[in-house]
């Protein structure tokens, strides 16, 4: 049986819930507001692999990072290390996404171009809304095809705030 660890750390925009693996790889960062849906994704990602949480502060020095992230050092996410189960197409998604850099957008059917699917927004946009690994993973970056921020699963203020953060919102998302 694995075990993770969990913390909770407040940021400007509401507190986040962080499960970090015995390796130090961030297993899942989202909102505590939906951390009954997020326990629901790790039992249903992991439901082969059982797994225990034990609550630790700063496992692996990971809420660390975190806390770096939104006191201005924005590149800290960069390379935290992850872990995340869920289908191959879903983990290819999510891959691309840590490839968007800090300050850009795309739009679903970009991303789809990117992984080889040009067909496939719709399906790249469950997976975004899937993503366990919210901001390090950034499924924030990812809008609609008109520009309208769409499709973050933590709220579009969050959303919203978190691309001003990264110095990217155009005046006509406001």
């Amino acid at each position: 049986m694995q075990t993770f660890f969990i913390d909770r750390m407040p940021t400007p925009v509401g507190e986040l819930v962080l499960i970090g693996d015995e390796q130090g790889r961030m297993r899942a960062l989202d909102w505590t507001d939906h951390e009954d849906r997020l326990m629901k994704l790790l039992n249903s990602h992991y439901r082969a692999s059982p797994f225990m949480i034990q609550q630790q502060a700063n496992p692996g020095g990971l809420t660390e990072v975190i806390q770096r992230y939104f006191a201005g050092e924005l590149a800290a996410i960069d390379t935290v290390p992850v872990m995340t189960a869920g289908t191959e197409f879903q983990r290819t998604v999510w891959q691309q996404l840590r490839q968007i850099p800090c300050g850009e957008i795309i739009t679903y059917g970009e991303l789809a171009k990117r992984i080889g699917r040009p067909t496939a927004s719709r399906a790249v946009g469950m997976a975004n809304g899937t993503n366990p690994i919210s901001i390090v993973v950034p499924c924030h970056r990812v809008i609609g095809s008109q520009g309208a921020l769409t499709g973050y699963a933590g709220g579009v203020q969050r959303k919203q705030w978190l691309l001003k953060h990264e110095g990217f919102l155009p005046q006509d998302l406001i």
